[in-house]
């Protein structure tokens, strides 16, 4: 995750996606499709070693599978929602279908398999688990690679992409915080090179900008479950061994002692007084401790690449209504907080 042959596909998407808004000749478009898209096509590259044409069927048909998955979400509480009939049944059918489509990749992949050379993420399993079939306790087995690719999917799709979605309306609702992003792409890298992830070293308000749409729009305001691994005393409640907690990263995300601006858009609670970068350990969308976010690198230079460089290096964002007009407001709110659908332009720069 996050390393050089990665970022290489993600500036090759970033380009393709530019030629798909080139194509709209600044007509308003509803970009949630288009983001999708590119943000999939990674994780194909990643597990397929091969990326799709976004009107490619095979590929739409998994595109709507996340998609529905996320809108039909309910597997906190799987034990007891599986009794009572309603839509949320629905994602037992998703998953089937997404097995049958990981199946067939997979049965493509051991008819062609050199373990000499492995083209992808299911060849490398495939290998690993036939260098382990001898052993009872091995993890890697048809079950697992299912269920790792169905992670790979799910948890490295959807997330980024609605970070992105967000990403472009935050920008628009604030226009001054876009005329500063555009005025360090035009310093640093310029209109005549593909941006590359070296570049966030010298780009400390856009990095700032990055970290505070991810603060702001709080995706996954409670993370997943953890287990405690002895007797705790957390402010005055006694919790045993083995209990599993959800910690809520939105608390932290929004701490007044950690934030100069907690619950408005500013990216200034990422800069010093020098206008330098500045970490803060309150930053945790991506989770933390032994399940924090594997992706969390991947999804770092998406961002980066996609959304805040080479697309704002080409195109100017441009509302269908006022700035302050627009509303961040969640779509939804529960296990995500999924960002409200709107129309843009993207005006070439």
């Amino acid at each position: 995750m996050g390393k050089k042959s990665i970022e290489k596909r993600i500036q090759e998407e970033a380009q393709i996606l530019l030629e798909e808004f080139r194509k709209m000749k600044g007509k308003p478009i509803e970009p949630t499709y288009f983001l999708g898209c590119a943000v999939s096509n990674i994780i194909c590259c990643i597990v397929f070693g091969e990326r799709f044409d976004y009107e490619d069927e095979e590929f739409q048909a998994l595109m709507r599978m996340i998609h529905n998955f996320f809108w039909e979400l309910f597997d906190m509480f799987p034990t007891f929602l599986k009794y009572f009939p309603g839509p949320h049944t629905r994602v037992c059918d998703i998953m089937s279908y997404f097995s049958r489509f990981i199946g067939k990749r997979v049965k493509k992949n051991q008819e062609t398999l050199d373990s000499n050379f492995p083209r992808d993420f299911i060849d490398c399993f495939l290998i690993q688990m036939e260098k382990e079939k001898g052993n009872p306790l091995s993890e890697f087995n048809d079950k697992n690679l299912e269920q790792t690719i169905f992670t790979l999917f799910f948890a490295g799709t959807e997330t980024v992409s609605s970070t992105l979605r967000y990403g472009f309306l935050f920008l628009m609702k604030y226009p001054e915080v876009q005329a500063k992003v555009y005025e360090e792409i035009d310093r640093v890298i310029g209109h005549n090179r593909i941006p590359n992830n070296e570049d966030r070293r010298q780009m400390p308000y856009t990095d700032a900008v990055i970290h505070e749409v991810q603060r702001v729009s709080d995706l996954g305001p409670m993370s997943v479950a953890h287990m405690v691994t002895c007797d705790t005393e957390f402010r005055g409640y006694f919790i045993p061994k083995g209990m599993e907690v959800c910690p809520l990263l939105s608390t932290v995300l929004h701490d007044p002692t950690m934030f100069k601006s907690p619950n408005v858009f500013n990216p200034e609670n990422f800069l010093d007084e020098n206008g330098c970068f500045k970490k803060n350990d309150a930053f945790v969308p991506f989770s933390a401790g032994k399940r924090i976010c594997l992706g969390e690198s991947l999804a770092r230079m998406e961002l980066f690449l996609f959304s805040f460089t080479t697309i704002l290096q080409s195109f100017q964002l441009k509302p269908l209504l006022p700035p302050e007009d627009l509303d961040p407001t969640p779509l939804e709110n529960g296990f995500l907080n999924i960002p409200p659908f709107y129309h843009l332009s993207f005006i070439p720069r």
